[in-house]
């Protein structure tokens, strides 16, 4: 069985996920504690997939309507401008540094497409990088093999040809989100797997792998190979599922923070399988620091080594909720909000405010229903 890395961010939502083959208790979340949100105020509806969120230097908020091709810059009053379009690609992955924006866009077609652009002030955007063409190149999970790992050889065989035991890395992009650095942006590739980097400092750069997430493993069962119609020979093996960046943030200890969905179905029928890494920029060295997230989105890193979680089909309901954790201790605060899609962090001497797209898919799929939201991080538990 072959689970894509793309099922909610190829441009699908939650009613298309895949049925799991997979049984895994989820990872070890911490000690969690819920809490209402803190105070909020909303100053934008009607938003279609949100999923992408930065903040830039003057307090407006730039948000991508991934979907409908869209980035809009929204002021905290509620006016909006749109800055860039992509008629008939998604449109995502958006950060900003000064009077630059960085977003990427991607085309799902016959002839796929991932292209990083740059906009400065009123000027054109422009693009800085191909990142399909990098990754039909170079395929930085090339080596990894996904699937079953230790299947005796007449076992394999039993397994369908368009749904293999086993497959390496495939060539596919799809920019997700991005953080822009001084002198480079930061990528997270949802379909490549890995983070890459771009130069922001030369015309036309090419881009640079900075690391590759592990993949994640799980014990497959009998009764669901069962119930899939798949071989049970499989029994009692560990299926490795693609491990999916969705954000990249840098910490003030120089380190990128990066959110992580499992290949396969986001939701939390295979468990809490979602996590957070840390990697090394200058070495490619990825640590975990934390798990048991479902549909980990997107992240935003907060004062006091705060760091708040999105999750897309977190909470009791499964319906969202935003987790805020501590990467020196386990326990966990967490806000239900509905199916939050992206997060940013402000913070300076005067107060805290944490921006939130809410909503960002219905209960029946895609709608024009989302909003975007600041709460005030007040109070000791939000501290």
């Amino acid at each position: 069985m072959k689970l894509s890395s793309r099922t909610l961010l190829a441009a699908s939502s939650a009613a298309l996920l895949v049925g799991g083959l997979i049984s895994s208790s989820p990872a070890q979340a911490g000690k969690r504690g819920y809490a209402p949100p803190p105070p909020a105020r909303t100053i934008a509806e009607g938003l279609f997939t949100p999923l992408s969120l930065a903040i830039d230097d003057r307090g407006r908020a730039l948000v991508a309507q991934n979907f409908a091709g869209e980035l809009l810059r929204i002021t905290p009053d509620g006016q909006r401008t749109t800055v860039a379009t992509a008629p008939g690609e998604e449109l995502g992955a958006v950060s900003s540094r000064g009077r630059t924006i960085y977003y990427a866009t991607t085309g799902m077609g016959e002839t796929p497409s991932a292209k990083l652009f740059a906009k400065k002030g009123g000027s054109d955007p422009r693009p800085i990088a191909d990142l399909q063409a990098f990754e039909a190149k170079r395929n930085p999970d090339q080596r990894i093999t996904y699937g079953f790992r230790d299947l005796p050889a007449e076992c394999a065989a039993e397994f369908k040809p368009d749904n293999p035991a086993s497959y390496t890395g495939i060539v596919e992009s799809h920019p997700y989100a991005t953080h822009a650095a001084r002198n480079k942006v930061y990528v997270a590739d949802a379909a490549a797997n890995a983070i890459l980097s771009v130069r922001t400092d030369k015309r036309r750069a090419k881009p640079k792998v900075v690391a590759v997430l592990p993949a994640v493993g799980a014990t497959a069962t009998e009764e669901v190979l069962g119930a899939q119609g798949l071989p049970l020979c499989a029994a009692g093996h560990t299926y490795w599922f693609e491990s999916v960046p969705t954000d990249v943030e840098q910490g003030a200890d120089g380190w990128l923070y990066v959110t992580s969905l499992p290949g396969g179905p986001e939701d939390a029928s295979l468990g809490a399988r979602g996590s957070v890494y840390k990697v090394n920029p200058y070495s490619g060295q990825v640590r975990r620091v934390a798990a048991g997230f479902v549909g980990a989105v997107n992240l935003a890193l907060g004062p006091n080594g705060k760091i708040a979680v999105a999750e897309l089909f977190g909470g009791a309901t499964g319906t969202g909720q935003v987790t805020l954790i501590n990467k020196w201790s386990s326990k966990r605060t967490a806000l239900p909000l509905a199916a939050p899609g992206a997060v940013e962090w402000v913070t300076s001497r005067r107060s805290s405010k944490l921006y939130v797209t809410t909503d960002a898919f219905g209960p029946q799929g895609p709608a024009p229903t989302a909003q975007l939201k600041v709460l005030k991080m007040g109070g000791s538990h939000h501290r």
